[in-house]
């Protein structure tokens, strides 16, 4: 992707530089690295910062930024933007996240690469508008009907605000989909130093053009090329079953089965390269006991890990940085020896449940809701109470 002059000057006074902000504000950053032209949302704590720094940034880069009524709408102007050509996204907290997911469904029909950004709350409702929560996990795999499948990943630090934006982008692209960034208000409001990339670093993934001739939905690709809106060629996008050339048919039972298998197959059968785990597994293998996490949690998950290896007990740690498509090979590896795996989530055990199903050993949460984050003590205790 060539960048324009306004986004050459803007991106070259912040390269290589180091920042202390919010990951909001990093989250923001990451998506002007990585090319975003075309930001529509609307303000929802604890995701508003988002917003706010695009909104006075964008426009210095050569993008656009447009505040829409409401979050149905937000989504749809990405979608439309997206099929002009731009790297588009919005962002939102729950409330907003749970309108958007009719459109989500839309975006993943019509294959629309665009990106998502979540910073979850404490939920369901308003609940605590502005405390953190991790419970949304399961929405953002299945909150729009029908089948499908889905690219989510969950940063635990500024920092990787603004790195899984530029692989947000990326792989929204890539697999021409729609991209979800799982954050939660905790790494959304937390203050650290965050390091921009340096120019030579921003290498984006390119969006596979259809050739003449090529349908936009169709053919021997899992990723067939899309065609732009603008480009001197008609194009048929509809959220209804459609076949390769993007015109509606609703009532043959193949031409279903053949898109919709092929829109699930392209993330399933590249699930490899997609997902991402970090690990710290005790070096003797001797470890009965392991802890899995993810987002804010992973922090004092880890710390707790450490603490118990300081008091002789041998533990090991998984952190989940690819939430959906499952990291199941990982889970199911990391799981093989041991007695039992805790979970600290944000909420009442989410992704614990999905854990369970690829593990033969007992799987116990240790969940916290009420927007206050675990502590260190709280995860050793627990972990100690499982030995």
């Amino acid at each position: 992707m060539a960048l324009n002059a306004d986004k050459q000057r803007y991106l070259s006074r912040l390269a290589g530089k180091t920042f202390f902000i919010l990951g909001d504000e990093a989250c923001a950053y990451g998506a002007l690295f990585a090319g975003c032209d075309f930001f529509a949302g609307y303000p929802i704590t604890p995701a508003s910062e988002i917003a706010e720094l695009i909104a006075n940034d964008l426009p210095k880069a050569g993008g656009i930024y447009v505040q829409m009524e409401d979050e149905l709408a937000s989504i749809a102007a990405v979608i439309g933007a997206s099929w002009t050509g731009s790297r588009a996204m919005t962002a939102t907290s729950g409330p907003g996240f749970s309108l958007m997911q009719e459109n989500l469904g839309y975006a993943i029909m019509t294959e629309t690469p665009c990106v998502l950004v979540n910073v979850q709350r404490s939920g369901p409702s308003t609940g605590q508008a502005t405390k953190p929560a991790q419970g949304d996990v399961m929405q953002a795999r299945w909150g729009t009907h029908g089948d499908h499948n889905i690219i989510a990943l969950a940063p635990k630090s500024a920092q990787e605000c603004l790195d899984l934006m530029l692989e947000c982008f990326d792989l929204a692209d890539t697999y021409r989909t729609p991209v979800l960034l799982l954050m939660d208000g905790e790494i959304g409001h937390i203050r650290e130093s965050v390091t921009m990339p340096s120019m030579p670093a921003i290498d984006h993934a390119t969006r596979k053009k259809a050739d003449a001739g090529d349908e936009p939905f169709g053919g021997d690709d899992l990723v067939p090329g899309i065609v732009h809106y603008g480009e001197g060629r008609n194009v048929h996008v509809t959220g209804s079953t459609h076949l390769a050339n993007g015109m509606r048919d609703v009532a043959t039972p193949k031409v279903h089965d053949v898109l919709i298998r092929r829109i699930y197959r392209k993330i399933e059968e590249n699930r490899d390269t997609i997902v991402r785990t970090e690990s710290d597994i005790s070096p003797d293998g001797r470890a009965k006991i392991g802890v899995i996490a993810y987002g804010a949690a992973a922090r004092p998950a880890y710390g707790a890990v450490l603490e118990c290896r300081e008091q002789g007990q041998a533990v090991d740690f998984l952190r989940l940085i690819t939430i959906w498509p499952f990291a199941r090979k990982q889970v199911t590896e990391f799981a093989k020896n041991l007695d039992v795996i805790l979970v600290p989530e944000m909420n009442l055990g989410q992704l614990s449940r999905e854990i369970e199903r690829f593990v033969d050993c007992p799987v116990v949460p240790v969940s916290k809701i009420g927007g206050i984050p675990h502590t260190v003590d709280e995860i050793t205790s627990a972990i100690m109470e499982a030995v």
